[in-house]
């Protein structure tokens, strides 16, 4: 008989997977962080920085304060733990998973990258890439003059890309060239892969796309805990169901499921079915109290973090300021095993500030939420170098939240 979970185990077994039950280190090392990564599998890299980087929130998340260029070393130096690829969306990703997306790196082969991009100089991928090879690590500013024609476009989302930008994004979709960091103003630099990835990694066999999508969906369970097939799938955004004999999460699933590796199970209140990792483990309490990044990957499948936590977030960057409901950059609070509360949070770095513009209980917020979400706030401060945190008028806890902060100072 299937067995049921209720939605309270699920969500403990979910953020137990994620690292939010592993002892902390009193001080974060790269051991804390290698470890950390092996629970979250990639971290999403994105390039709003109203109050940190994407791919350093989760981190903090799970590991409390640490100093981030472990992170930096980690993805830039040797020996190179992380890289930068398409895993999730951009992402840095263990090194180790490079040969698993050399499936994705083929198909972007065959559909020119990502928008179908064909450059009109047919000899300009030879000769962007020779000059990686002679001169690299490159940005794309770098060779603009040299191998860009014609004025730039404000087309696709307003990116303003450059020819030489657009032939490395291509280079790098299909694995021709790697990341081997990124600028202080964030702009990426790209290498050949041979000088970017550890030897052993470029020489490990390839396995056929299905082998890949089925570890990848195994690596997904893994960070999941408890997960159905959609959610399994978009983990390393893999096609659910099989088409014209390509590979699929469906396929995956059949297979774990056949090995014992993964558990077919109910969750209550769960309209699909689910699956259980047979090493996810069940606590009978998380003692969390972190806020979490819009990309973080206990949030970014939205569904399924209604689904467990009863939560509806939609992250509303891209909404009129007049339409948003909480605010433009919005953190969830994770206090226990719930989002209690949302933050909506700005680092104001000329005048060493937190701001938050907003924020909001949910409706069965337990009583110490604000209390909890100052300290945390204080927290976040130090962590980021700020001094001092103030609380705008929006939202039904902003009240409570100016009270606690100013009870903190008190004491």
């Amino acid at each position: 008989m299937t067995e049921t979970l209720s939605k309270l185990q699920a969500r403990r077994i979910a953020l137990a997977a994620q690292g939010f039950t592993d002892r902390p280190h009193t001080t974060p090392s790269m051991r804390t962080l290698e470890r950390t990564v092996s629970r979250t599998g990639v971290l999403q890299v994105d390039s709003v920085n109203v109050l940190q980087r994407a791919h350093f929130m989760p981190l903090y998340s799970r590991m409390g304060p640490y100093d981030v260029d472990l992170l930096r070393r980690a993805a830039e130096r040797r020996p190179r733990r992380l890289v930068e690829y398409w895993a999730h969306v951009q992402a840095l990703m263990p090194v180790a998973l490079w040969p698993l997306m050399r499936h994705r790196m083929d198909h972007y082969r065959s559909e020119r990258g990502k928008w179908g991009f064909v450059a009109a100089d047919p000899g300009l991928e030879a000769r962007v890439l020779a000059a990686v090879a002679e001169r690299g690590p490159v940005t794309a500013r770098d060779l603009e003059e040299e191998f860009s024609t014609g004025p730039r476009t404000r087309e696709h989302w307003g990116w303003n890309w450059s020819d030489a930008r657009k032939v490395l994004d291509y280079l790098f979709l299909v694995g021709d060239v790697a990341i081997a960091g990124r600028t202080s103003q964030f702009e990426v630099v790209y290498d050949l892969p041979e000088r970017v990835l550890p030897a052993d990694v470029l020489a490990a066999a390839t396995p056929t796309p299905q082998e890949a999508v089925t570890e990848l969906v195994r690596l997904a369970a893994r960070s999941h805990g408890v997960a159905s097939a959609t959610c399994l799938a978009d983990y390393y955004r893999l096609r659910l169901q099989p088409a014209s004999g390509r590979a699929s999460t469906r396929v995956a699933v059949d297979e774990l499921v056949a090995s014992g590796e993964l558990l077919p199970v109910r969750v209550q209140g769960w309209k699909r079915p689910a699956y259980l990792h047979r090493d996810a483990k069940v606590p009978r309490r998380v003692g969390a109290r972190t806020l979490l990044s819009p990309f973080d990957p206990v949030v970014w499948e939205r569904g399924r973090a209604e689904a467990l936590f009863d939560f509806f977030y939609r992250i509303e960057i891209y909404v009129p300021a007049e339409k948003r409901l909480h605010g433009y950059y919005v953190l969830p609070f994770l206090l226990g095993d719930r989002l209690v509360a949302r933050v909506d949070l700005k680092a104001d770095r000329a005048g060493r500030v937190l701001l938050v513009r907003g924020a909001f209980a949910e409706e069965a917020a337990p009583p110490e939420t604000a209390e909890e979400l100052a300290a945390e706030l204080r927290r976040l401060a130090g962590w980021l170098g700020l001094d001092d945190v103030t609380v705008g008028e929006r939202g039904n806890l902003s009240g409570p939240l100016s009270h606690a902060l100013g009870r903190a100072l008190e004491r």
